[in-house]
């Protein structure tokens, strides 16, 4: 009102002027210096036009090549005709949480896997159980394969009927000595990502993590998993309730023990 400063109705929450004078204001700033050009679509064309291109299908060959000439177990990259590619990446389980799985199902064999046999549909029984921390699965995909497939194949490997909604793929990178994880959009291609760094995991690997988004979706879980979740909850309790009897006991056995000892001494 003093200044008559003009900025774009997006960026007014992000203006902090000081117009406690507004002589001096008015004699420093005038419309024609404060004022924004609006938004057009110049701004998106210019957005679009620094996307990158996709990679050709030769630049995707040298590429391959050069990932190929770097790797060391024999996991290499195969070029399909149409343009795709195969490959493996690996993902390291870090699931802080339990997860519900069919109780009573015997483990997958290679038939079950060649006729795609959902062992989980065979019962209705569940229960809860940690998987082992930071294990590692290997998994053969496509270029073509997304973030959400791969989740999604990660659980039906380990017959996790959770929702996977309830999990997350992050990329892990290490840069000056410290480990960074950004998550991936479900729409992502691992693999593509995969060959842009090359087979070193120390540059890039993969993680699936709960999907943290804030506060815990409870309405997500069903009232079995929650029971099982207050199980484990009560057993960790416990667990931690006797941890802490024992160091403290141990503690109180050395001080009388060291009381005892300064008893006997002169002074």
């Amino acid at each position: 009102a003093d200044c008559r400063y003009t900025c774009h109705q997006e960026c007014r929450s992000l203006i902090q002027l000081d117009c406690r004078r507004p002589g001096q204001c008015q004699s420093q700033l005038s419309p024609e210096s404060t004022l924004l050009p609006p938004c057009s679509q110049n701004v998106t064309q210019t957005v679009e036009e620094e996307k990158p291109k996709p990679p050709t299908i030769q630049e995707i060959k040298q590429r391959i090549e050069k990932y190929n000439a770097k790797v060391r177990n024999c996991l290499l990259m195969k070029l399909n005709d149409d343009g795709t590619y195969t490959g493996f990446i690996k993902v390291h389980l870090k699931l802080c949480r339990p997860v519900t799985v069919p109780a009573g199902i015997r483990p997958q064999s290679i038939y079950d896997a060649l006729k795609e046999v959902n062992l989980a549909n065979m019962t209705d029984k569940r229960t809860s159980f940690y998987l082992p921390l930071d294990a590692i699965k290997q998994l053969h995909i496509s270029s073509t394969t997304t973030v959400s497939e791969v989740i999604q194949g990660l659980l039906k490997k380990f017959m996790v009927v959770d929702n996977p909604q309830k999990f997350a793929l992050f990329k892990e990178m290490r840069k000056d000595g410290q480990v960074l994880f950004q998550k991936l959009p479900l729409t992502e291609y691992p693999l593509y990502l995969q060959l842009l760094a090359g087979p070193d995991t120390d540059v890039l690997s993969f993680v699936l993590k709960e999907n943290e988004t804030g506060e815990v979706e409870w309405d997500a879980f069903s009232i079995p998993e929650l029971q099982n979740f207050l199980m484990i909850l009560d057993k960790e309790e416990k667990d931690k309730i006797q941890q802490v009897q024992r160091k403290y006991e141990r503690f109180k056995q050395r001080l009388q023990q060291t009381l005892k000892e300064a008893r006997g001494k002169p002074g």
